[in-house]
């Protein structure tokens, strides 16, 4: 398979900075952390679905900005249901939103089917920082607010009826419509507990409820040896010029990096061999990973948020509990 043409979605010059942090104030949803930025475009202004963690699980949250930069917490749109026995109660971790075109250099914005606006998330059965096995569900909203989400009652797409690779639990997935089907691109672990990989798989469907595995899954795999030997994790996937692209983090048990692979299929993949955002120096906000990419294309810049992550430092808002920082920031195709 030719390669495409690197360059044009390289974003070289990190913004060095946080555009959105957890607030460090107890009981709030993002009291430990943020995560898992989703950016598009809706009613004349930029959002962004991101989650939080305040030590027990995720919840879902909108952010608002003018100018992709500026970032002001809107709202918690998926929240935790203690009271509830869903199998979700614990938290809700929304990751993409359906949209109307998947080209990299459209302007991202959502599409209803019948309808209504619709949402993947993930949630984990046990109270803490993502403990045990994940399963998939979907999420659905007509308010143009986006503020009232109404959640499936059982998960469409789970690992119990998976394959030994992701037996130990579901994570970030991406929904994309094609050929009047749909994908799910997921990432998947094959272990519970102690050292596990993490591998992206698809399936594929046409009415959102019933998800048939691709034959070939995992479609993207570790590369032994390499920057990418242990995970290959958070497809974000986007189409431009005849290829598939998969915006995907690599991680080898010291360092998360965005990495890029191409396909032609949307089954058969190949990597790129080296990141295009590698981690940072020492005692820059992205020392230790620099990983879970979100892209948009506006006004000639590509801005690629993701999130950042870094050895804690005294005067740090979030982190004291697990000694990191963690935060959303960005990187853009020319200086900003």
């Amino acid at each position: 398979m030719k390669e495409p043409q690197l360059d044009k979605y390289l974003t070289p010059y990190k913004w060095g900075k946080p555009i959105l942090a957890g607030s460090g104030v107890s009981g709030a949803f993002d009291s430990h952390s943020v995560d898992c930025p989703f950016v598009f475009r809706h009613n004349d202004q930029f959002y962004m679905m991101y989650i939080g963690f305040d030590g027990l699980g995720y919840q879902t949250a909108l952010a608002c900005s003018d100018d992709l930069l500026h970032w002001k917490h809107a709202a918690v749109i998926l929240k935790r249901e203690e009271q509830s026995s869903r199998w979700d109660h614990i938290g809700s971790a929304g990751n993409w939103i359906l949209k109307e075109s998947d080209n990299l250099f459209d302007i991202p914005v959502l599409k209803k089917v019948n309808g209504r606006y619709w949402m993947v998330y993930h949630s984990y059965p046990g109270f803490g920082y993502e403990s045990g096995p994940a399963e998939i569900g979907l999420a659905w909203c007509e308010d143009e607010s986006l503020l009232q989400w109404n959640k499936l009652e059982h998960p469409v797409f789970s690992w119990k009826d998976g394959e030994d690779w992701e037996r130990g639990g579901l994570y970030k997935a991406c929904l994309i419509e094609h050929e009047k089907s749909y994908y799910l691109f997921y990432n998947a672990k094959d272990n519970i507990q102690g050292q596990w990989s993490e591998q992206t798989g698809a399936a594929v469907s046409t009415d959102l409820m019933n998800w048939q595995r691709l034959k070939n899954n995992p479609i993207l795999s570790v590369s032994p040896g390499r920057w990418d030997s242990f995970f290959v994790s958070d497809p974000f996937i986007a189409q431009d010029n005849g290829y598939w692209l998969n915006f995907y983090f690599g991680y080898d048990k010291r360092h998360s990096q965005q990495g890029l692979a191409y396909s032609t299929d949307l089954v058969h993949w190949n990597k790129f061999e080296h990141p295009i955002i590698p981690h940072g120096n020492t005692g820059s906000l992205d020392e230790t990973h620099a990983h879970k990419a979100s892209i948009i294309h506006y006004d000639g810049v590509l801005y690629h948020f993701y999130c950042a992550v870094r050895t804690y430092c005294e005067g740090d808002i979030t982190g004291g509990e697990t000694n990191e920082f963690r935060c959303i920031t960005l990187a853009s195709s020319r200086p900003l």
